[in-house]
């Protein structure tokens, strides 16, 4: 067996396959591992990094990531603890945290010239106002950026059931070919070139999903949250236009898709946490919930863009205390009647 920092055993390949290593999942989380998960399944050659050496080496030694605790690691994949070999595969999946990213590429010595570099975080950076093809293309300049996004619960791609994903990268032949590298029976790819357009569904949703989960948690019922999703998809496509983007590229999965999962089920952290501020109960503080961040960003890019965001506007209100739940929703109910 070969060894990397920490003493921990890289399980499944010697010398010989470490070198033929063409996926690196950088992030063990729930969605990274299920990644990771899927994919070496059926053969890919797959190493899985994350910044825990501890939980990385329980991991090898047990097979299971305790986030997803009915899905064992398959033989083939490798537990890897060093983030510069993890970083010399072709083909980078980048799943941690959107506002871990910058500090994670900044970690990685390697300029990855050439190297594909598929952001399959869903948010928009604090710092910067960007989203991760971004960053990838500022911190990174000879790597190729891509995302990989849609409606996709870890649990679900973990356990093997059909999940449908969209893979946006501005140079097509490239996205072709991970178009092809990815896409396996549990994982169905639709491609796109609009990049902007994939990353911003993927990261507005969130925020929608956090209003949802408001409306339900303060029992204002079903019939609201569906208007609440209709008016939200109808900000996002407003967002979309405003950054550059196709609005239609929204109408896929990686927005409408992603918004249906995300508002409607209680896998969602964010739907959850909305839920939670919308009963007034405690939430587990330790846990990410993408859309917070997102709706702060959005709505200091609505300040400063002077964008009507009337729902990301308000969902940052509440995350930060400045309003309550009945007064968010007298300012959206008294807002002027208009043409829809």
């Amino acid at each position: 067996m070969a060894f990397g920092q920490s003493g921990i055993a890289l399980v499944g390949v010697g010398e010989k396959g470490r070198e033929g290593m063409t996926i690196s999942v950088l992030g063990a989380g729930a969605f990274g591992t299920a990644l990771a998960i899927a994919l070496a399944r059926e053969g890919r050659n797959v190493q899985l990094w994350g910044r825990n050496a501890d939980s990385l080496a329980e991991m090898a030694r047990t097979r299971i990531n305790p986030k997803l605790p009915d899905a064992t690691l398959p033989e083939g994949l490798l537990i890897q603890p060093d983030l510069e070999l993890a970083a010399q595969s072709p083909t980078l999946l980048v799943a941690v945290p959107m506002q871990t990213v910058s500090g994670l590429l900044d970690s990685i010595d390697a300029s990855l010239n050439g190297q594909r570099v598929v952001a399959c975080c869903k948010g928009i950076d604090l710092t910067t106002g960007t989203g991760p093809s971004q960053l990838i293309a500022r911190q990174k300049p000879d790597a190729v950026p891509a995302v990989l996004t849609g409606p996709s619960f870890a649990s679900d791609i973990a356990q093997g059931l059909p999940t449908a994903l969209t893979l946006a990268c501005a140079d097509e032949a490239l996205g072709e070919q991970l178009q092809n590298e990815l896409a396996c029976s549990v994982l169905r790819i639709y491609r796109s070139k609009d990049v902007i357009g994939a990353e911003l569904g993927g990261a507005l949703k969130n925020v929608v999903a956090v209003a949802c989960g408001i409306v339900i948690g303060a029992q204002l019922g079903v019939s609201a949250r569906a208007a609440l999703m209709t008016r939200g998809f109808a900000e996002m496509q407003r967002v979309a236009e405003r950054m550059g983007a196709n609005p239609t590229t929204l109408v896929g999965l990686s927005g409408l898709g992603d918004l249906a999962l995300t508002c409607c089920s209680d896998q969602s952290r964010n739907y959850r946490y909305g839920m939670a501020l919308g009963a007034g109960t405690e939430f587990d503080k330790s846990t990410t919930v993408e859309g917070v961040a997102t709706a702060k960003a959005m709505a200091d890019i609505a300040r400063k863009e002077g964008l009507d965001l009337p729902i990301c506007t308000t969902v940052n209100a509440i995350c930060e205390g400045h309003i309550t739940v009945p007064e968010a929703l007298n300012q959206l109910l008294s807002r002027p009647l208009k043409e829809e």
